[in-house]
């Protein structure tokens, strides 16, 4: 998994030198996203837990239960998803790390976490540090959705 995090990083570092081609598209001084990645449950900023929490808590009780009985009688590996919402509360990107082997559930994970949106934007505290969360959870499926 650390190779494919440094890869991860390696492609986001080298897309503003592409996209600043002759052309003059982007101010020379341009700065990426600011972006905070919370793959686990702790970090150094209190805020950034706090949000984490609270989308996986919306995530978790708007699921309506008859999806997670559906789901939770397919057979699968529980998927690891990487969800980046932006300081607006708006989906950026939805990136499986590991997918769950079954395409209707990794489609029910998309449509689980587009439909919920928006979500609520950063507090005043976090949008002032961050405009992207990166937040990895594994997704297990019962009688509720478990966010690990």
């Amino acid at each position: 998994m650390g190779r494919q995090l440094d890869e991860e990083r390696a492609q986001r570092d080298a897309a503003p030198q592409a996209h600043a081609g002759p052309s003059g598209d982007l101010p020379l001084r341009w700065n990426p996203l600011r972006r905070v990645r919370l793959y686990g449950h702790t970090d150094p900023n209190p805020e950034v837990v706090r949000y984490a929490q609270a989308w996986a808590r919306k995530v978790q009780l708007n699921t309506p239960p008859e999806t997670m009985r559906r789901l939770a009688s397919l057979p699968h590996t529980p998927p690891l998803v990487t969800v980046a919402i932006r300081r607006d509360g708006s989906v950026e990107s939805i990136t499986f790390v590991i997918g769950s082997g079954v395409p209707a559930i990794d489609e029910a994970v998309r449509r689980i976490v587009q439909d919920q949106q928006p979500y609520p934007v950063f507090p005043t505290a976090l949008a002032q540090d961050v405009d992207v969360l990166e937040i990895r959870r594994s997704w297990s499926f019962s009688t509720v959705l478990g966010l690990q």
